[in-house]
Order: C-alpha cells, then sequence, then structure tokens
C-alpha cells in the first residue's frame, strides 16, 4: 500500500495571498501547501480522496494518468471542485454521501445527462455507513461532523484518513483503531470552530494508538514544517505535499 500526498493545505492554501508571515515567506518547499488532496494505491488500485482546485496542478507534478476511483468527503469547493479536470481519465466512479451528491449534481450539472463531448464523465455512487469495495478493495465509511456539516472519512485497509472534522462519535473512532498509518486534520495550534487543533488533533490520536500519523490541512497559522515536526511526539509527522510512503 502507497500513499502519495498531493496537497496538504486548508482551502485557502500557503502561502496565503498577501500575507508576509514567516509560513508564507518560507523557502522551505514543505511549507507550500496545495488544497488538500490524497492518493492511495492498493494492490495496482488507485484511489483519489478529494480534488480540489489545485487537482490539475497536482496530478502533472505526480505523473498521475490513471485513476479507478474518487472518493470525496464532502462537498466544500477545497475539496471537489478539480472535478472537471478528470477529463482525461475517462469515466471515473465517484464515490458520496447524498449530500454531496446533490452538490455535484448542482455545481457539475453539466456533466449529468449531456453528450456534449469534451466533458468530465462522472458515475456517482452514493454511499452510507456501510463498507463498499472497488475493484476488490474494502473501504469503511467513517462519519464526523465539520462543526454542523455530515463528512465522511474513510478505512481502507491499514490505513486511515480523517480531514474537515471537529467531532465524532466514539463508535466511529472503533473504526479506526489498529491502523499502520493514520492522517488527519491538524488546522493550526489555536481551537477552530470546525477543524481540529494540533491539540485536539493529538487527543484522536491518542484514542486509537495508530502505529504512524500524518496531519494535512494546515493553514500558515500552523507553523514552519521544520520546527513543527520537531515538537510532536514520537510517531507523529506533519506531511507535506509530494511526500510518498508505503507501508
Amino acid at each position: 500500500m502507497k500513499v502519495t500526498f498531493l496537497g496538504t493545505g486548508t482551502s485557502s492554501g500557503v502561502p496565503f495571498i498577501g500575507c508576509s508571515c514567516k509560513v508564507c515567506k518560507s523557502t522551505d518547499p514543505r511549507d507550500h501547501r496545495l488544497r488538500c488532496s490524497s492518493l492511495l494505491e492498493v494492490d495496482g488500485v488507485k484511489i483519489l480522496i478529494d480534488c480540489g482546485p489545485d487537482f490539475r496542478q497536482q496530478a502533472l507534478a505526480n505523473g498521475l494518468t490513471h485513476i479507478d476511483a474518487l472518493l470525496l468527503t464532502h462537498e466544500h469547493i477545497d475539496h471537489m471542485m478539480g472535478i472537471d479536470d478528470l477529463r482525461p481519465f475517462g469515466n471515473v466512479d465517484v464515490y458520496v454521501s447524498e449530500l454531496t451528491a446533490k452538490a455535484l449534481r448542482r455545481v457539475y450539472s453539466y456533466c449529468f445527462n449531456n453528450d456534449y463531448p469534451g466533458i468530465p464523465s462522472l458515475s456517482l455512487h452514493e454511499i452510507d455507513d456501510r463498507p463498499f469495495s472497488v475493484k476488490g478493495v474494502e473501504i469503511v465509511p467513517v462519519r464526523a461532523l465539520h462543526y454542523c456539516l455530515p463528512v465522511f472519512g474513510y478505512r481502507i485497509g491499514n490505513f486511515g484518513y480523517l480531514t474537515d472534522l471537529k467531532s465524532i462519535a466514539d463508535e466511529e473512532l472503533e473504526k479506526l483503531m489498529g491502523l499502520d498509518v493514520f492522517v488527519v486534520d491538524a488546522l493550526r495550534p489555536k481551537k477552530h470552530l470546525s477543524h481540529p487543533s494540533i491539540e485536539e488533533a493529538l487527543a484522536i490520536v491518542e484514542k486509537i494508538k495508530p502505529k504512524k500519523t500524518y496531519f494535512v490541512h494546515m493553514s500558515h497559522d500552523f507553523g514552519l514544517h521544520a520546527e513543527q515536526e520537531n515538537q510532536l511526539p514520537a510517531g507523529v509527522h506533519v506531511a507535506y505535499d509530494g511526500l510518498s510512503i508505503e507501508f
């Protein structure tokens, strides 16, 4: 199994437009963060998690020419506004909640019931709490709340992915026990209305005790990669754009 972090930034990306803070002015490429998205490869099956407005740049940078499925966590712009750039990938199976499916049909109405050439070809699959499979790879949805908005995280084998959450029920956390690799949102040190702070993300990590954890969805307020990486507990790391890990 292999995961590549295509983007690790929050909705504004890093650098933040017009900002001159030390993170936005950093020359360390690990501090430059596109919008959040990851590519998981399992036995030759390529699964994209979220497809934000930087997807074209991410696909080119990582030589991406094929995906077997797209999993969306929710319908916010920074997680689905790159779907028009799926055009080169042929028909794409997209797995979404009922709420996200409604948003996709509204925003990308031209992709449905339209034979016009050159538009993305999407096959929507509405999912709920029940596990499903993509080409033999079992995927377990994990429910959470992004403030008041229901979102999905996912467990795939011993890999777990959970972003854009503020709260999660204990029974959903149970689905994430025994992970080799856990990816979780950690927006910044200071608390936020709809995202976990570093401290809150670490509290989730302490509950499920994965072997390794990687933080994503960081804002420029998160701090410099080099500084934060050195302050985290053993087994917890700050992901960065382009990082690939095999496990």
